[in-house]
């Protein structure tokens, strides 16, 4: 049996999370903590997430992603690595990789396939809710993982964020409210997501980030997710004081993505006082 458990949102988090608990079980059972550790300590020094996301424009995150539970198969011949390096090549300042299979038809192998590829630092998204996902994060090459605060108890926050430091992981911590945010800041996160998506209704606000980037210290490397589509959304997000952007759709289904990488990977960032 896994020791994984989550909150309950009363969302659709709570549906994937069940097979999520599910699915940790029968990876334990294929390959052992032991295993999975040996390999994350056997793998390359991780990239500095953070300083990548520090430039002068509005950084980007490009995300690697197939599919989702709201939009179905975004794109059809769908190749990681050609995406990973396409992102790379066009200016994002580091990479998301979706690995959650069931309901992203994502995978950890995508993961690893884009890390040998690109030079940038690649983080795992995926739901994380127990120790064995960051030492496999870590195994697969991942430089940073994100843990989603309206998923986890105080101390699963703490104990995996203070896990994933330790094995040199960066840790996206990724709220939806205040409520969110005051638990986050409770861990002192180096870098806080921001996500515009509303876990009930699954509309989107770029307000979101407004409003609570006031209430982010500004030591903290904020990160705007979701409902960034434009050059101008992201000169939006980073003149409420966004350092980065994730982004996905947006990437995945432009008719050119090399050229909408350079588009929005190039916003400058000019903090309204």
């Amino acid at each position: 049996m896994s020791s994984s458990r989550f909150v309950r949102t009363q969302t659709v988090l709570d549906r994937i999370l069940d097979h999520k608990v599910e699915e940790i079980a029968a990876r334990r059972a294929a390959a052992p903590l032991s295993e999975v550790v040996s390999s994350a300590e056997a793998a390359p020094p991780a990239r500095d997430m953070i300083a990548a996301l520090r430039r002068d424009t509005v950084a980007l995150i490009a995300e690697v992603k197939h599919a989702s539970p709201s939009k179905g198969v975004l794109i059809e011949n769908f190749d990681p690595v050609v995406l990973g390096r396409i992102y790379a090549a066009n200016g994002a300042a580091a990479i998301s990789v979706l690995t959650d299979e069931a309901f992203f038809q994502g995978h950890l192998d995508h993961l690893a396939a884009v890390r040998a590829a690109v030079d940038v630092p690649v983080l795992r998204k995926d739901f994380v809710i127990d120790p064995y996902q960051i030492y496999e994060a870590r195994a697969a090459g991942a430089d940073a993982v994100l843990l989603i605060v309206a998923a986890l108890e105080d101390s699963q926050l703490a104990d995996l964020h203070m896990l994933a430091l330790s094995i040199g992981l960066a840790v996206l911590v990724e709220v939806h409210h205040e409520d969110e945010l005051a638990r986050a800041l409770r861990i002192d996160p180096l870098l806080v997501g921001i996500n515009n998506r509303d876990l009930h209704t699954f509309a989107v606000d770029l307000n979101t980030t407004a409003r609570l980037a006031r209430l982010v210290p500004p030591a903290i490397t904020l990160v705007a997710e979701s409902g960034i589509f434009s050059g101008a959304d992201v000169r939006q997000m980073g003149a409420v004081g966004a350092r980065a952007v994730l982004v996905g759709e947006a990437l995945v289904k432009a008719g050119d993505t090399a050229s909408q990488v350079q588009e929005l990977s190039r916003q400058p960032r000019e903090v309204k006082q």
